[in-house]
């Protein structure tokens, strides 16, 4: 039972409960040292000696990844032989319903989207119970990545609403900032480029905190590991050099090393109308970018493109490699942001994007399969 292995067990127990946290989350609370994953060790009483192997499994020197715990958890199910996990209802935190909305606040997008990614799911068909619960015992064991899908439901309402192909979205930029500078009193239209601006500037400054969080951690721990009770003078003897040295060369640069620990919480960001040097668009509206046709609304966009034309042709159904100079900037910038927010990479991201694409449009992937030989590109569909 390793130390990815008991936080991928924990993950399960915190499905098991149907608790308000997300794998994303677990894992960003671990980067954060809310809970215990790096030298792990110094956590235990004195009474309990670790020699040998022991090293071996507590030695953690890599943050945990997504992927890894996300099998891990699965592995660990299965060889329990865990029976059907309680039901993701509606009424639960994990309900991609209620996530979206959550990662909507997250990002800092309008409120009337949520109607939207409510609707992608419905016509899904991924907001069932059946498909949301794990089941260990099932013929192919799996569980949702509930974070991932939300945001991936998110990025294809963005999509079908700005197309995301360096033209469109700066037009209707374009759209709304005349028109909010010519109806200041009316309620604002949501404006992409604003947007843009302002969510880019507090995300490369919540990203360059967090690079530089990572290569000032010190992993080696002040109660150190030793391979037997022989070896022990020696690597508290080394133990002291490094803190000496590292005494002296903070003096050197005047730094001393931060111990502020804020609480864990779901959000990273914070939006509000009071803070005046952050924009929040939350209440902006999406009328500049909706129509009126007979009773409901639709997009003024008529257009889409598929994130991917090719799957492998082996059972997974997976897509082929994610190549960054296929896709427009606006599609990489959010596929980076949410990929940040999650800590995943981007074509782990836009995989989930494929998938969710090709459940909702099987008729154009039918038309599409046999022309995605001749180009490489993504076209429009």
């Amino acid at each position: 039972m390793t130390v990815p292995k008991t936080l991928a067990f924990c993950y399960l127990s915190l499905l098991w409960q149907r608790e308000t946290i997300t794998l994303s989350d677990l894992l960003r609370f671990v980067e954060e040292d809310h809970i215990p994953y790096i030298n792990t060790f110094q956590h235990f009483p004195e009474q309990m000696k670790l020699y040998g192997r022991d090293k071996g499994i507590f030695t953690i020197e890599s943050w945990p990844d997504y992927e890894d715990i996300y099998k891990k958890a699965i592995e660990v199910a299965t060889f329990l032989d865990l029976p059907r996990f309680p039901d993701v209802t509606e009424d639960c935190y994990l309900h991609p319903n209620i996530l979206c909305m959550k990662y909507l606040m997250e990002i800092n997008l309008p409120d009337e989207m949520h109607n939207l990614t409510c609707q992608v799911v419905k016509i899904a068909g991924i907001g069932e119970a059946d498909f949301l619960t794990f089941d260990p015992i099932a013929k192919m064991a799996k569980t949702v990545k509930y974070d991932v899908l939300a945001v991936a439901i998110i990025i294809i309402v963005l999509k079908l609403l700005f197309l995301l192909d360096d033209n469109l979205e700066w037009t209707l930029s374009n759209l709304a900032e005349k028109h909010n500078e010519e109806n200041k009193e009316d309620k604002p239209w949501f404006d992409f480029r604003k947007w843009y601006h302002v969510v880019k500037k507090a995300v490369d400054e919540k990203k360059q905190k967090w690079e530089e969080s990572r290569a000032k951690y010190l992993w080696k721990s002040e109660k150190p590991l030793y391979r037997s009770s022989i070896d022990k003078s020696v690597v508290y003897k080394r133990r002291e050099m490094v803190v000496s040295l590292q005494k002296q060369f903070s003096t050197l640069v005047d730094s001393a090393p931060t111990v502020e620990n804020k609480s864990p919480s779901s959000f990273q960001f914070n939006w509000t109308e009071e803070d005046t040097n952050k924009t929040c668009f939350h209440g902006h509206s999406l009328q500049g970018i909706l129509k009126k046709k007979g009773q409901a609304l639709t997009t003024k966009n008529s257009l889409y493109w598929l994130s991917t034309q090719k799957f492998c042709k082996s059972y997974c159904k997976h897509m082929t490699t994610y190549e960054e100079s296929n896709y427009s900037l606006s599609y990489q910038f959010i596929l980076n942001l949410f990929s940040f927010l999650l800590r995943i990479k981007t074509s782990f991201l836009h995989e989930e994007v494929s998938l969710i694409e090709k459940r909702l449009f099987k008729k154009k992937y039918s038309k599409t399969k046999i022309k995605s030989s001749r180009s490489k590109k993504v076209r429009r569909c």
